[in-house]
């Protein structure tokens, strides 16, 4: 439960959320895509209130934010050319969308979707044939034929080994940053904000703790934020800051 939280985010920029897990991460996500609607207080989201939309309105503020789950949200038993056309769904009409079940519309702008992310001759395979990276790169894909004005993720990586985890931060950044995106990323492993993000707010307790930018996250702040469990990382990531050139420390999950 968030309470006493008065943020504001910038058009375009990327936004790193931390904090010991019940913070309110995945809570402040779910009020900004318009999920769930705030009991008092409002959520301003790409300038509409979320409160007291229609449902007509409701579906067209969620057509233009695009939403990244710790899991994929992949279905198993379509293609991965199905999966990725999904980004269309609230834009098609419900006989198209069926249609396209059958024989897949727009077959070239989900190709050139997974051609940016690497998968283009997966096209026609299941998801189950995938790795998880490759995965989540289908879920990216997805995003960008939805073509959403914002991004919002939740813990994308954590199920990813660190390569992995690396490589879809670094995707999610430069989809942003290509398309002039917003976008709000909630992270357990804090390695990855380093290079990816302008800013980051630390929540502990559904409140604010701290924002600023990755290079004044400092060792103090990790210990004020996640309490005994910072000590899990190294002394040397530690003295130098997940913000500093060359951090490898682990996140203190």
């Amino acid at each position: 439960m968030l309470a006493d939280l008065n943020l504001t985010i910038s058009a375009g920029e990327r936004l790193a959320v931390i904090g010991p897990s019940g913070a309110g991460k995945t809570s402040l996500l779910r009020l900004l895509s318009a999920a769930i609607l705030p009991t008092r207080g409002q959520v301003t989201a790409l300038s509409v209130p979320t409160a007291g939309l229609s449902a007509r309105e409701l579906l067209a503020l969620k057509r233009q934010i695009g939403v990244l789950h710790q899991s994929d949200n992949l279905v198993r038993e379509l293609r991965v050319v199905h999966n990725v056309l999904m980004g269309r769904l609230g834009s098609w009409s419900l006989a198209r969308a069926a249609f396209s079940l059958l024989v897949p519309r727009e077959i070239e702008r989900a190709r050139a979707a997974l051609e940016q992310v690497e998968l283009e001759p997966r096209l026609w395979d299941y998801p189950g044939a995938l790795s998880g990276g490759e995965q989540q790169r289908v879920a990216l894909a997805r995003l960008l034929v939805q073509d959403p004005r914002a991004i919002l993720a939740d813990e994308p990586a954590s199920a990813l080994d660190p390569r992995l985890a690396r490589d879809i931060a670094a995707r999610l950044s430069r989809l942003a940053s290509e398309g002039s995106r917003t976008l709000v990323v909630s992270l357990h492993a804090l390695e990855l904000i380093e290079g990816h993000f302008d800013s980051v707010l630390a929540l502990q307790g559904g409140r604010a703790l701290w924002r600023g930018s990755p290079s004044q996250l400092t060792p103090q702040l990790l210990r004020d934020l996640y309490g005994n469990q910072a000590s899990q990382w190294s002394t040397a990531s530690a003295e130098r800051g997940p913000g500093s050139a060359g951090s490898k420390g682990r996140s203190p999950t």
